[in-house]
């Protein structure tokens, strides 16, 4: 994908208008429409914007990446006290922790995803 769709789709499946996140970004809605067609390329200091905004790399913005890198701070600013104690936790475990945590959580969500259908 391009970046114009890659931002488009990320402002969509955050529920924001154009004019929403324009606004977020300080740009009038045609600068972001400009972006989103294509017709235009953001100055550096806006990418790094929306990639922070959105909290992907700038690689998978800019399309160098398929792969989403979620950006969370070091001191994990910005999260939940759980979430913090979480991320701690997961940092501190050796690889087959690291494995064993996310095994868990995605089979807790199909759980919920089951219950939710039925």
């Amino acid at each position: 994908m391009e970046f114009k769709d890659i931002l488009r789709s990320l402002r969509k499946q955050h529920h924001l208008t154009q004019e929403e996140f324009s606004a977020v970004l300080k740009i009038t809605p045609m600068a972001l429409s400009h972006y989103e067609r294509g017709t235009r390329y953001p100055r550096k200091d806006t990418l790094e914007a929306i990639a922070d905004y959105f909290n992907v790399d700038m690689n998978y913005l800019t399309g160098h990446s398929t792969q989403t890198t979620l950006i969370i701070p070091a001191s994990g600013q910005g999260c939940t006290i759980e979430e913090q104690e979480l991320l701690e936790l997961f940092r501190n475990a050796d690889d087959i922790g690291r494995a064993g945590a996310i095994s868990l959580l995605k089979s807790r969500q199909v759980i919920k995803k089951e219950q939710a259908i039925s």
